[in-house]
């Protein structure tokens, strides 16, 4: 009866499975002495049945067995009652301190400063957090099952309602504090993620000018007409693949405005590095254009030379025609003469207008 009466239901779950075991084998035992009971029970019956001098004394001693044997079997059920109330208790006690430890684990991964240096280490973190999301996605369910649990034990153990509703309400301040710390890493990450992406598309744009500028500054001035075509025909093309790089200017330029409209923790940066863009950019267009009038003086100059070379040929060819002293020695000849002279004089005309 010391072992059915016992008020010792256990700190903790492993402790109230021992106290379970230790009952288990009184139960075992308990049944064991039932037959006991029964032949006590089957003797008094018969000596009271053979009209034994003493059956009161009997009848007595039979029911005051069989009340203790009553008496011990209900206070062993009370007793299996409160030690599988206590595991009931004692298991919600532990799930919930091992979901709170494993929130805290996490929340030491959230609370992590690093938000990436680059944009691939951004990346990383990202779909390192995504992960995190999806687990803590999943442990909502339990989170929901153990808030649950803890009103049905409530009801079903009032004693215990008010250490219950303390681990209940434990519970629910880890959760509501990771899923706070998860959307505010989040939030930061996408911060990190959208600056680095803007300062990758910054490095690859002011390294393209750089490349570009020394393109365009690379070819030296053409020695002939020809030369100075192709300077021209290769000049234009850097103008194609300037144009073409121009919605990649734009879209860097409405990435940083969009980072300063949302007051982003690097908005200094931001304006620093959009001014560069704007300067370079502008830089680049500049040099372009200076570039391109000095190809077209370059190619002036060469057509200048070409057709001064070509009335100077012109020239010292006519000029061997004028020197000859054949006047002609009869009118035929005269004739021939003076029709190649008006055909000179016309050509002269033709080369004074190139001349002047």
């Amino acid at each position: 009866e010391a072992i059915v009466t016992s008020e010792e239901l256990g700190q903790d779950l492993e402790h109230v499975e021992v106290l379970q075991k230790k009952f288990e084998e009184f139960q075992t035992d308990l049944a064991a002495h039932e037959e006991r009971v029964n032949e006590v029970n089957q003797f008094a019956g018969k000596l009271i049945q053979e009209q034994h001098p003493e059956d009161e004394l009997i009848k007595s001693k039979q029911n005051e067995v069989n009340a203790s044997w009553q008496r011990l079997k209900g206070l062993a059920l009370q007793r299996q009652g409160k030690l599988f109330g206590a595991a009931e208790v004692q298991r919600f006690n532990r799930d919930v301190d091992e979901t709170i430890s494993w929130i805290k684990e996490k929340g030491q991964l959230m609370a992590s400063d690093d938000f990436g240096r680059d944009l691939a280490s951004v990346q990383a973190l990202l779909r390192k957090h995504e992960g995190l999301e999806r687990d803590l996605a999943a442990l909502e369910d339990k989170v929901k099952a153990l808030c649950a649990e803890a009103d049905r034990l409530q009801q079903s153990h009032p004693i215990n309602a008010s250490q219950i509703q303390v681990k209940r309400e434990e519970l629910i301040a880890s959760w509501e504090q990771i899923r706070t710390l998860a959307a505010e890493r989040h939030a930061r990450l996408n911060d990190s993620y959208r600056l680095q992406r803007f300062l990758a598309d910054f490095r690859d744009l002011t390294s393209w000018v750089t490349e570009m500028k020394a393109l365009i500054n690379a070819d030296e001035l053409a020695n002939d007409v020809a030369g100075a075509e192709a300077l021209l025909d290769r000049h234009q093309e850097h103008k194609g693949e300037i144009d073409a790089h121009e919605d990649s200017f734009k879209s860097a330029d409405e990435s940083g405005q969009t980072l300063l409209a949302a007051g982003h923790y690097a908005s200094d940066e931001v304006k620093e590095k959009l001014t560069i863009l704007s300067d370079e950019r502008a830089a680049l267009l500049e040099l372009w254009e200076l570039r391109r009038q000095q190809y077209e003086q370059c190619m002036d100059l060469q057509l200048f030379y070409r057709d001064t070379e070509q009335v100077d040929n012109w020239m010292s060819k006519q000029e061997a025609f004028l020197l000859n002293e054949d006047l002609g020695d009869s009118l035929d000849s005269v004739e021939a003469l003076l029709k190649k002279h008006e055909d000179f004089e016309k050509s002269l005309s033709a080369q004074e207008e190139k001349i002047t």
